[in-house]
């Protein structure tokens, strides 16, 4: 997405979107990418979001972008049916209010709202849920894949909730250290047989029945040079 700063190292033989290459893009290129195609969600919505702006002033920074013919009402509306449609209850209200107003749900509506309205091709959402509790979790994730298929939007899901991503996802990609060790439909998870998806799994010990100790994952150097990618 072009979001990393200019002194960041990463690298990649091949990179490419919706028939783009992505590796030879300038940053403006990348920006004109950013929210129509392709839209991110950070991991805690007391960071992502500024706190001395409101979330209407927020939401029409990302909005004015992609709509860029909205006169100010017409804005102020869009704002508030993007928070409404995130079950948001007084979205006016909600609209009006800054990120220490607003609980971790909440916040995390808010920034669910801002992304996928702009209707993106492609959504990211970095540990979505990390700040949240299981209840909220939920209900939050089940918005989520409301609004995914209202808009046709592929999801790229990252998180060490592997109980979550089996519940939620279709495919699972497994890394260790940047390299993809295991790739599986998320319904055969529980059936991985590589030695870091399956130190991962024990990791998230059943409340019924528990261990009495929790397994320690042995790393092994050879999976880096293993890795599929």
């Amino acid at each position: 997405m072009g979001l990393l700063p200019a002194g960041a190292k990463w690298s990649a033989n091949r990179m490419t979107f919706d028939g783009q290459d992505l590796l030879s893009m300038s940053p403006r290129q990348h920006r004109r990418l950013c929210g129509k195609h392709m839209g991110m969600i950070l991991q805690d919505p007391k960071y992502s979001l500024n706190p001395v702006m409101t979330v209407a002033q927020q939401m029409r920074e990302a909005f004015v972008m992609h709509f860029p013919t909205l006169g100010r009402r017409a804005m102020r509306e869009k704002i508030v049916e993007a928070l409404a449609a995130m079950h948001i209850r007084e979205p006016a209200r909600v609209a009006d209010a800054y990120p220490h107003e607003l609980s971790g749900g909440m916040g995390q509506r808010v920034m669910i709202a801002m992304m996928v309205s702009c209707g993106p091709k492609l959504l990211v959402a970095d540990e979505p849920t990390s700040a949240l509790d299981v209840l909220v979790s939920m209900q939050v994730l089940g918005i989520l894949d409301e609004m995914i298929a209202e808009h046709h939007t592929g999801l790229l899901f990252i998180s060490h909730d592997l109980p979550l991503v089996m519940s939620f996802c279709d495919r699972v990609v497994v890394m260790y250290a940047g390299r993809v060790v295991e790739e599986c439909a998320a319904s055969d998870l529980i059936h991985a047989e590589h030695p870091y998806t399956r130190g991962l799994l024990a990791a998230s010990p059943p409340l019924r029945h528990p261990p009495a100790q929790l397994p320690v994952l042995a790393r092994d150097p050879a999976w880096i040079s293993e890795g599929i990618l």
